[in-house]
């Protein structure tokens, strides 16, 4: 897994490289969450993307989608070949996701404080139909601002959707800086556990410490399920790491062989 992580990371910078577009760090922080989700947990069928009784995962930060892509197409939902494309003329791989276009997308992102609406709506239409599939919703710690969040999060505990699995990429920065500096979100877990969500904090980078939280919770609780994953934005490259200034920023040709370097270390 930890080869995986570094593969995944080499082709998001690629690919952001390439297309001299995209946001390197806030993807680089959630990839092992990714592959914690998508090689042990989801159930879904990369050859029928659209199966029935699938899980559905939602990348609420849709501004990482690159690791998204990364990730989907190891799975084998389409050619590795296709990352070529990302942010190209006529690809299918924008610069934030779009469902409709991409094999496994489950809803188009990007406006952020979305997708927890979006993945307990979905929730409760797997409750209302009778099946067993669950939602997952990855989440930025910085779109926690956006009160839409916390409208879903009150939704989501009236009509009890323990089949909802939300996760926040707890990075600690945002694009104009610092989440503490901006909107104070301490104490988060307690903010959750307040509105009646089951909350789990995790080393968001411990691949195996995090399947171990997804495999054990619970869907017969009656309480949706909240992970705070703590992670460093531009996780595996050391002057990107927790620099606010590579929220946006593309590296150019000496820093692109630096990061190289770095992920290859």
């Amino acid at each position: 897994m930890r080869d995986l992580s570094k593969v995944i990371r080499k082709r998001v910078l690629n690919m952001v490289f390439k297309a001299k577009s995209g946001h390197v760090a806030s993807s680089f922080s959630i990839v092992e969450i990714l592959i914690a989700l998508y090689f042990g947990i989801l159930r879904v069928n990369p050859l029928n993307p659209n199966e029935p009784n699938r899980d559905r995962f939602i990348l609420s930060k849709g501004h990482g989608c690159a690791a998204l892509y990364a990730i989907l197409a190891e799975r084998g939902f389409f050619s590795s070949d296709k990352l070529e494309t990302f942010c190209q003329t006529g690809s299918m791989l924008g610069g934030h996701p779009e469902r409709g276009k991409v094999p496994g997308v489950e809803a188009s992102t990007g406006s952020l404080g979305h997708g927890l609406s979006i993945g307990a709506g979905i929730a409760l239409g797997g409750k209302k139909d009778s099946k067993n599939y669950r939602t997952f919703v990855l989440m930025g710690d910085g779109e926690c601002d956006e009160g839409s969040v916390w409208e879903a999060a009150m939704f989501a505990v009236q009509y009890k959707l323990d089949n909802l699995i939300a996760i926040i990429d707890c990075n600690k920065f945002q694009a104009s800086g610092k989440t503490e500096d901006i909107i104070s979100l301490r104490p988060l877990a307690k903010k959750w556990e307040a509105f009646g969500w089951a909350v789990f904090e995790v080393d968001g980078h411990d691949e195996s410490i995090l399947s171990q939280i997804f495999s054990g919770i619970s869907c017969q609780n009656g309480k949706p399920s909240m992970v705070i994953a703590h992670t460093i934005k531009g996780k595996g490259v050391s002057f990107i790491e927790q620099n606010q200034a590579w929220h946006t920023k593309i590296p150019n040709d000496e820093e692109f062989l630096q990061m190289i370097r770095s992920l290859n270390g």
